[in-house]
């Protein structure tokens, strides 16, 4: 039950929260937050993984490349951003589902 509660709710909540923490000021401009800017950066690390999944920069030239990964950047960080709120919805729940049922798992010890 640690391993799970560990890996599916302490883990990603720390980690959305440190991105969050680490890119809010980034993203402050003038007294404002870009949170699209926000959602991106916080993405990122969560979609890492398709990033280069559809576009492989290849024969193109420096600019080409570099237009190229700039859009994997992007797309890696709009998937990433809702990924990242997959995970933070999971551990919501699945952090409910360990309270109710470590609730009723005592209601039926003290009952037997």
């Amino acid at each position: 039950m640690r391993k799970g509660l560990m890996t599916k709710v302490i883990f990603p909540v720390a980690a959305v929260a440190l991105l969050l923490c680490m890119f809010l000021p980034v993203c402050r401009a003038g007294g404002k937050v870009d949170y699209f800017l926000l959602w991106i950066l916080v993405g990122c690390p969560f979609g890492i993984r398709k990033m280069f999944l559809w576009l492989v920069p290849g024969g193109f030239g420096i600019a080409g490349t570099v237009g190229v990964v700039a859009l994997n950047f992007i797309v890696g960080g709009l998937i990433g951003g809702v990924v990242a709120v997959y995970r933070l919805v999971y551990a919501a729940f699945y952090l409910l589902q360990t309270v109710f049922g470590m609730i009723a798992g005592k209601g039926k010890s003290n009952a037997a």
